[in-house]
């Protein structure tokens, strides 16, 4: 491979939370809680997998924020303004709404709070589950999983470098309207995407991001255009998180279907400790 080809390789690659001197992290112990219709659960239990939506797409549940990841209203204009100097029509605005295209979220709530089971993952036939999970556990394994190394991904069926960079933080909550990210200078796109507006608060959301290079265009290796999907499927092996306490336990909302659950699990071949 030549030196051009290696330096491709690594401009391109992911990383391991290179944005974390940025992001608000939790102390060391911290729980975190995640609130699923049961039957996805069990869907994403059988096939291995933590689900990552593209941040520019939520919009398919009852309060969803359609401004998740987007710039700030009062940005609009410095960065509509600011252009790169060997790509004069293209502004820094448009490399925002690039990075946002490319960059998906995994959500969770640092509180197993009223709100979240009010809000989240209605709509299911057999009712709603909390997953409870160790912080640090689950952001060594993810990082352990996202290794820029391993030839995880694919596309359209095909494997393909691991493009996607991984991070970790507490969304912070502003008033869209006034707050500015870009007063003294250009924010890192990754910023965007840890703001929300203060009426989402109650969330107290913290989020795993993946985030592509938001410049240029990715493709496959018959030279077709690389397509960000609306979400993606990152490799959790649950059982192994069962055991090594990343997942800490499973909590049934009084009116799901605990048989449904249990026989579920044995299919599974995951025996359930109750209580």
């Amino acid at each position: 491979m030549s030196s051009d080809v290696d330096l491709g390789r690594r401009f391109l690659q992911g990383s391991i939370e290179p944005h974390v001197g940025m992001l608000n992290v939790p102390e060391p112990g911290q729980l975190l809680y995640k609130i699923m219709r049961l039957e996805d659960l069990i869907r994403s239990m059988a096939l291995g997998y933590l689900h990552f939506n593209r941040v520019d797409r939520y919009r398919d549940f009852h309060g969803a924020d359609a401004h998740d990841g987007e710039q700030l209203p009062g940005d609009i204009t410095a960065n509509t303004a600011t252009k790169f100097e060997k790509a004069p029509h293209f502004s820094a605005a448009d490399y925002y709404a690039l990075s946002r295209s490319r960059t998906y979220a995994c959500c969770f709530s640092l509180d197993n709070s009223a709100h979240i089971w009010r809000e989240y993952a209605n709509g299911s036939a057999n009712g709603k589950v909390g997953l409870e999970f160790d912080f640090d556990k689950l952001r060594a394994r993810l990082n352990e999983t996202l290794k820029p190394d391993r030839r995880i991904l694919q596309a359209e069926g095909k494997p393909c470098l691991q493009i996607f960079s991984v991070n970790y933080g507490m969304v912070d909550y502003v008033d869209r309207t006034t707050h500015r990210e870009n007063a003294d200078r250009l924010p890192n796109p990754v910023r965007y995407a840890y703001l929300k507006d203060s009426c989402y608060a109650p969330e107290r959301e913290l989020r795993v991001s993946l985030s592509a290079l938001g410049m240029g265009e990715f493709v496959l290796s018959d030279g077709s255009p690389m397509a960000f999907s609306d979400s993606l499927q990152v490799q959790f092996d649950y059982r192994a998180a069962f055991a090594d306490g990343t997942v800490k336990q499973i909590m049934l909302a009084p009116d799901s279907n605990l048989d449904f659950l249990r026989a579920e699990l044995a299919k599974l071949r995951i025996t359930a400790v109750e209580g």
